[in-house]
């Protein structure tokens, strides 16, 4: 088995659900972190959720504030374990305005 470190990453997400990260077929994977930037200069309200291989959709952060400018790092000493086609989603209350940056490790 192999394992292979990644960066996962979406940028300008908005209102609607964004996939950062899934995962391949065959594979497993263990989400190392994350990283929500707000690019704007009012304050956002950010979502982000698991969805399982049956596009079963569970939050894991639900209205969560992040002021103008500035980042959240979620998941930090936490490992979620991903199994194959699961994905993370992330959407904002504004428009364009939520970089988002993954580390993960990929089991092959």
């Amino acid at each position: 088995m192999a394992n292979t470190f990644k960066n996962a990453h979406s940028a300008g997400t908005g209102t609607a659900y964004a996939t950062v990260y899934a995962a391949p077929a065959s594979t497993t994977t263990v989400v190392l972190g994350m990283s929500l930037c707000n690019t704007t200069t009012g304050s956002i309200v950010v979502d982000v959720q698991f969805r399982d291989a049956a596009s079963s959709a569970r939050k894991m952060l639900t209205s969560v504030d992040i002021p103008a400018g500035s980042t959240l790092e979620v998941l930090s000493g936490q490992k979620y374990i991903l199994e194959p086609t699961d994905d993370i989603q992330v959407k904002s209350n504004t428009a364009s305005s939520l970089d988002v940056v993954m580390g993960v490790m990929e089991i092959t």
